[in-house]
């Protein structure tokens, strides 16, 4: 499209890329700022403040929601914890602020005239915390780019940025009492040297790699493991895309992507709690049903999430809510 995009000014400070949680009470000020009055029409993509950016009453605003401000919403106990400041002076100030935030985050709904969700999980919690209902419209997931392989090796196989809550932890833990079998992890962050430290001679630890080595050990892997509670989780259909069946926690989007055991034509199980007690019994009852998965139907479960689909489905929501919106623009119109 050649349009150069805007930023605010929190691009400009300090480790504002690799430490943006540092400025979350800037960012309602900084979406504030970014001047939308001249388009019709505004799609806002949402995680965190973007949903709040300002709009009048004969513009028509669509946000596609990935999820409230986890941190500032049912996460804010667990995400204190995670960066020590779940007790004194400082975790007084910031659950001060994570208040202010939430106050503001519900405020700017207001502003929103239709809420898209990418999961069924995350219409609840737009539901919980707006008290809005959500329209659902799974995000896109390049599948084109992964490849079957019909060779299957044996060994499992998890990919993750290395931070508190996609449990990678839990992951090796787990393979740490079953040395018999293989697990390979890629991924890099905060986490690397504790995850290296409870990681038995099973477990190949091989830090960031390129997404082509990382494609070729999901093709190439027998499952993949994914003990995170995501919004929707982009990379469980990855593995689908390669053939590659998943096991999974059974919360979150998972439940939405992956069709389990007992089902017609499953692409993968589920665990029922984050321990390393559930993820080996999980591993085991895999491997005793392993004949029951079949790469095809994996491949054919992660097409229903392609690019090509959600463009389609996008569009179609856009132009649908588009002509609605102009019919009520023009039947409030008195000719005299």
């Amino acid at each position: 499209m050649n349009k150069r995009a805007k930023t605010t000014f929190i691009q400009k400070l300090p480790k504002a890329k690799s430490n943006y949680q540092r400025y979350l009470p800037f960012m309602p000020l900084a979406i504030e700022q970014l001047d939308v009055s001249k388009h019709e029409i505004i799609l806002s993509s949402s995680h965190a403040v973007a949903k709040g950016v300002l709009t009048g009453p004969d513009q028509l605003h669509i946000s596609y929601v990935h999820s409230p401000i986890r941190y500032a919403w049912d996460l804010q106990h667990q995400y204190l914890r995670e960066v020590g400041l779940d007790k004194g002076i400082k975790s007084y100030i910031a659950r001060m602020l994570l208040h202010k935030i939430r106050l503001w985050d519900c405020r700017t709904a207001n502003g929103v005239d239709h809420f898209i969700a990418n999961s069924q999980f995350i219409a609840r919690r737009i539901k919980k915390v707006y008290g809005r209902d959500a329209d659902v419209i799974y995000p896109p997931v390049d599948v084109n780019r992964f490849e079957l392989n019909f060779n299957k090796e044996d060994y499992f196989f998890t990919a993750s940025r290395l931070v508190p809550y996609k449990r990678i932890d839990l992951i090796v833990e787990a393979f740490s009492e079953m040395p018999n079998r293989k697990l390979v992890v890629i991924g890099d962050g905060p986490e690397m040297q504790k995850i290296k430290s409870k990681a038995k001679t099973n477990i190949e630890i091989l830090g960031y790699q390129p997404d082509s080595v990382m494609q070729e050990y999901m093709r190439n892997a027998k499952a993949f493991v994914f003990a995170a509670e995501e919004d929707f989780g982009i990379i469980p259909v990855e593995a689908q895309a390669c053939g590659t069946p998943v096991i999974a926690f059974g919360k979150g989007g998972a439940l939405e992507t992956i069709r389990p055991l007992g089902v017609d034509k499953p692409t993968g199980l589920f665990f029922q709690k984050q321990t390393v007690a559930d993820i080996i019994e999980a591993v085991t009852n895999f491997d005793n049903d392993f004949e029951s998965f079949n790469l095809h139907d994996c491949r054919n479960n992660a097409e229903k999430f392609s690019v090509e689909r959600f463009n389609n489905e996008i569009l179609n929501y856009i132009t649908d809510k588009y002509e609605s919106f102009k019919l009520k623009g023009t039947s409030g119109v008195c000719n005299i």
